[in-house]
């Protein structure tokens, strides 16, 4: 009985010896952004199919966007699977936030993490104080994560994340007020920022207890329906489509017709809400609030005169619709949202309208001008030695004459002047009631102009 104990109790041991043990690893090898969330979230998605024993973050990036740097970090607290960061090189900025989210950390030889500065993405310069606030107190509440050891001390200090934010933190034999703290592979492992200093990948397993050769690795590699929703949920993009959207827009009412101003525009709107709409960020009513809003300013600008209540609740239904769309909220419950995120919506949306407005302004200058824009407006002179004709026209000869409009004008309508029938437009684009009488003030470029004789 006793001989039968140890055998199974050796076989037991030997099988535990011989099965694999899971291993899962994904990489973030670039900028912060929507596309790196994108895979992060995919990648912990993917790891609770497989159960594995542990995570392997292989990072290399010099920071990016907070908000996203933010969510990744979070979805790494809540993540119940132990996850390790393995620097290769760089941890960044964004990057050292991340890295201290995990629940361990190892650096390659010559790495860096620190300098989490949040910084303007346009010059460098950094950001106001608000922003700093909530960046120190983010680092500081992710070491705090990671708790106390036995003897009561920080497993992460979270005074040193904090001077990696924070210039004005001074800290005994350590870091000078005026600088930002950024460690090297062996500071950190100095100061309990990093558990030990590794050559490989299979450096870090083995840190872990867990013989490579006997690991089942499955590594998380994108798809490209994964790389285009990231593509297109960049911040700059979604700018550059909101700009598309208005210009389209404005564009297509300067036309008779429909024709490509306006199929940009729903193209634009279309790539704007599908990766959002998808990705549970945007809902029906909130594409609903869009399309309202592009209706009211159809109606003011066809329908009803003048520019007012219509025109003014149009434009706010587009851009409460472009900024929520970005923004995790339940209907009209907006308690989720946390400041960066508003902020970072708020700009982006502001940013795409200031485009489209500069891009107005300059297509308008450009138009039927030499170069790419010539071929957008008729151009051509038409001058007696190619046949050309000039016929007096009639028009010309009716301005300071007064009529009766025939039509509503809204502004365009039609008039009828010393018994015969023209096309007219109100002079400044006000509603000109049918049945009333009409002076005409000019005429140009073909156009007869009126105005309401009172």
């Amino acid at each position: 009985m006793k001989k039968a104990l140890i055998i199974i109790t050796l076989c037991i041991v030997y099988c535990t010896l011989c099965i694999s043990q899971n291993i899962y690893k994904f990489a973030i090898h670039e900028e912060i952004n929507s596309k790196t969330w994108i895979y992060t979230k995919k990648a912990l998605e993917e790891a609770k199919d497989v159960n594995p024993d542990l995570i392997v973050l292989h990072l290399n990036t010099y920071g990016g966007e907070v908000v996203y740097a933010d969510s990744i970090r979070t979805a790494i607290l809540r993540c119940e699977t132990p996850i390790v960061a393995y620097i290769d090189n760089n941890a960044a900025s964004a990057g050292a936030l991340i890295s201290i989210a995990c629940d361990r950390i190892y650096m390659r030889t010559g790495s860096q993490i620190g300098a989490a500065t949040v910084v303007n993405g346009v010059d460098g310069s950094a950001m106001p104080d608000k922003y700093q606030s909530y960046m120190r107190a983010t680092m500081r509440a992710t070491a705090e994560s990671h708790g106390k050891d036995s003897l009561d001390r920080w497993r992460r200090n979270p005074l040193i994340a904090e001077a990696m934010v924070d210039e004005s933190i001074y800290i005994e034999n350590l870091i000078d007020s005026g600088k930002i703290l950024t460690f090297t592979t062996q500071e950190a492992i100095a100061h309990r920022y990093c558990e030990a200093e590794v050559t490989t990948f299979e450096d870090v397993l083995e840190a872990e207890g867990y013989e490579a050769q006997k690991c089942e690795i499955t590594e998380y590699k994108p798809s490209l329906y994964d790389k285009l929703k990231g593509t297109l949920m960049g911040t700059a993009l979604r700018s550059i489509l909101i700009m598309l959207i208005i210009g389209g827009i404005y564009y297509e009412l300067q036309q008779p017709g429909i024709g490509l101003p306006l199929a940009v525009a729903i193209t634009a709107a279309v790539l704007y809400f599908a990766p959002l709409y998808l990705d549970g960020l945007a809902a029906y009513w909130e594409i609903a609030v869009f399309i309202i809003g592009i209706v009211l300013l159809l109606l003011e600008l066809f329908v009803i005169p003048g520019f007012g209540i219509a025109g003014i609740g149009g434009i706010l239904c587009v851009i409460f619709a472009l900024v929520t769309a970005m923004l995790n909220n339940d209907f009209f419950d907006f308690t989720p949202i946390v400041i960066p995120d508003l902020n970072q919506a708020l700009l982006t949306v502001l940013l795409g309208l200031i485009l489209g407005t500069i891009l107005v302004i300059y297509l308008v200058s450009k138009i039927g001008t030499k170069g790419m824009f010539s071929r957008l407006a008729l151009s051509k002179e038409q001058i007696t030695t190619d046949g050309y004709v000039g016929v007096p026209t009639e028009q010309i000869s009716i301005v300071g004459h007064e009529g009766i409009a025939t039509t509503d004008l809204r502004p365009s309508g039609k008039v009828t002047i010393n018994g015969k029938h023209y096309d007219a437009v109100s002079q400044y684009g006000d509603f000109i009631e049918k049945g009333s009488k009409i002076k005409v003030t000019k005429y140009e470029a073909t156009q007869v102009y009126v105005r309401a004789e009172n």
